[in-house]
């Protein structure tokens, strides 16, 4: 009987870890979007809106873009990528904060990672500085929302 799902990209046919071999695939242009919500406490949103311009937010949009540029030291399998772009947005909305991260390159393989990355520092970093006042934080929803390859 053969096993007619796809296989993993970092698992050879004998169950081992691999990290892809891109080195016969084109260079193109990469981008991806991936996002995160931070689940809180209404009040706890009304106090991180209160703050002045740059407090919790700055610092976590730093720790997103920084997190996206160490994606390879961070998860094992990954490229080491020569990030041309990386943005982090962060919204704080009524029951939560929404974060976008994307990442850029131009290379042989993809960015979603970084992407993904950084959205999940930025997330995390906010629950960081808002755990003390609500214990009820969630970070929910990380996913890719987009992903593109251009030629070069």
């Amino acid at each position: 009987m053969t096993d007619e799902r796809p296989a993993l990209s970092h698992v050879d046919e004998a169950g081992e870890i691999q990290m892809v071999d891109v080195g016969a695939k084109p260079v193109s242009r990469r981008r991806a979007r991936a996002s995160a919500f931070l689940r809180m406490r209404p009040e706890t949103a009304a106090r991180l809106r209160d703050l002045p311009k740059g407090d919790a937010l700055a610092t976590a949009q730093v720790a997103g873009i920084m997190a996206a540029k160490r994606t390879s030291e961070l998860i094992p399998l990954c490229h080491p990528l020569p990030l041309s772009h990386i943005a982090v947005t962060l919204t704080v909305e009524e029951t939560g904060v929404a974060i976008e991260a994307t990442a850029e390159t131009t290379a042989q393989t993809g960015v979603e990672m970084e992407a993904l990355t950084a959205a999940s520092v930025a997330a995390l970093t906010v629950y960081d500085m808002a755990k003390a006042i609500d214990p009820d934080l969630v970070v929910a929803e990380v996913r890719l929302l987009e992903k593109t390859k251009d030629p070069t």
